[in-house]
């Protein structure tokens, strides 16, 4: 399991979830930072830090962002 950052985070430019992060698996995608699903350790630091309220554990993603989960892996994959 890991965390999963959702479009609520596009145009946020604070990167107090990456500061928290203890395996530093948080990186800038450009438009959004993105959590690498291989390197997070499911700890939840980011989710307290994110002023955003845009990173949910991916098995209890709202619906109406379930398109992240798929955002955030193909962002690793290429």
């Amino acid at each position: 399991m890991s965390h999963v950052i959702t479009s609520r985070c596009a145009g946020i430019r604070d990167q107090a979830c990456r500061e928290v992060c203890p395996c530093e698996c948080i990186f800038d995608a450009g438009d959004q930072f993105v959590i690498n699903p291989d390197d997070c350790i499911d700890c939840g630091a980011c989710v307290a830090a994110c002023p955003a309220d845009a990173i949910y554990p991916d098995t209890d993603l709202p619906e109406q962002h379930l398109a992240a989960l798929a955002y955030n892996r193909d962002f690793f994959r290429r």
